[in-house]
């Protein structure tokens, strides 16, 4: 796990998870307590959480897109594309992220 941390692509991936996870939460658990059991408290907790993680992903996957040369087209637009789409980041780390730090080593 501490090797994540060595790496731009392993920070990367980490806040794909955790930005991944923050989403499923306010969209599965979240949400439907604020609409159906009239409980928006975790959608107030959850959301600035959710937000910020989002806002640290998109600006470190354009930093390694940078770094690594990606071409926008093909690579940094598929990891952009990812964080909004439910399970996206999840996706894109088993794709392209974790292939592209196991050829790091």
């Amino acid at each position: 796990m501490t090797n994540f941390f060595k790496t731009n692509i392993g920070r990367l991936r980490i806040l794909g998870f955790l930005e991944g996870l923050s989403l499923l939460i306010l969209i599965f658990i979240a949400v439907p307590l604020k609409y159906i059991f009239d409980n928006p408290s975790l959608t107030k907790m959850m959301g600035p959480i959710h937000g910020a993680l989002f806002l640290l992903f998109i600006f470190n996957a354009l930093s390694v897109g940078v770094e690594q040369n990606w071409k926008f087209k093909t690579t940094t637009s598929k990891v952009l594309l990812a964080c909004i789409i439910p399970f996206g980041t999840f996706y894109i780390d088993h794709k392209i992220l974790r292939k592209i730090e196991i050829g790091d080593k």
